[in-house]
């Protein structure tokens, strides 16, 4: 795996699926800065705006939506995810 871009372009909802996508790869900066937000505390509006670059003043149901997708992937990253990442990453 290569070095993740520390803030790529983030998708309104981040992957769903049961195994390591490309995507979550390219992430993996993100799920950490969004799991370190949330052990902080950190307000919802202010990671979304900072993290996602997505305003919630202007588009607030678009980066709720995104700020609980990737979060619970960022989760999911933690429990299973990772398992991936040690085996070798995403299938290409």
């Amino acid at each position: 795996m290569e070095s993740p871009p520390f803030e790529p372009q983030v998708d309104d909802i981040a992957p769903t699926a049961a195994i390591l996508t490309g995507y979550d790869e390219r992430h993996a900066i993100t799920y950490l800065r969004l799991l370190d937000a949330e052990a902080d505390g950190a307000d919802w509006k202010e990671v979304a705006k900072i993290v996602l670059h997505i305003d919630p003043m202007r588009e607030h149901d678009r980066a709720r939506r995104a700020w609980e997708s990737h979060l619970a992937r960022a989760r999911w990253m933690t429990e299973k995810g990772y398992r991936h990442l040690l085996q070798g990453g995403a299938p290409h």
